[in-house]
């Protein structure tokens, strides 16, 4: 059973969707497991250099991100939904253990359905405000997902 799409408000969420030549299964695991995350999570010219996963509600969700100047962003957060191969829900605005976050940035939404050989992707973005969302987008939140599912699907299609 597929769980339904959350609302969506353009004042506050951002919205991404593409249809990749990559079963469900394997951006499943692309997402799921920490030592294929490293491999493709942050657009070129950017790396992640490390990930956590307890994958399940209330684990942890953790990325470092190190910029092109070597400058490392530590993000954590906590899953607040698990369907396997269909739907992740994850946040900053709490940490592991549903603990609230010092500074809350955005609700993340990971959805995966069944097209053809390959996957609709869904990415939805949540805020808290329209100023971040704005902000989100300023830094390149559609360009940026875009870069990022294209380095998963070559991952993929590399191994």
């Amino acid at each position: 059973m597929t769980a339904p799409l959350p609302d969506f408000n353009p004042a506050l969420d951002l919205w991404f969707e593409r249809v990749v030549p990559v079963p469900p299964a394997r951006v499943w695991q692309a997402w799921t497991r920490p030592e294929q995350l490293v491999k493709w999570f942050t657009p070129a010219p950017w790396t992640t250099t490390e990930a956590e996963i307890d994958l399940r509600p209330g684990g942890i969700f953790r990325t470092v991100m190190r910029s092109p100047e070597g400058e490392s962003h530590d993000n954590a957060g906590c899953y607040l939904e698990v369907v396997p191969e269909q739907r992740l829900v994850w946040t900053d605005g709490l940490l592991p253990g549903y603990r609230p976050a010092p500074k809350p940035f955005m609700t993340g939404f990971l959805l995966l359905a069944p097209e053809g050989a390959g996957t609709r992707y869904t990415a939805i973005a949540r805020h808290a405000d329209p100023t971040g969302k704005e902000q989100h987008e300023a830094m390149g939140f559609a360009h940026g997902w875009g870069a990022a599912l294209d380095q998963l699907v070559a991952m993929v299609r590399a191994s």
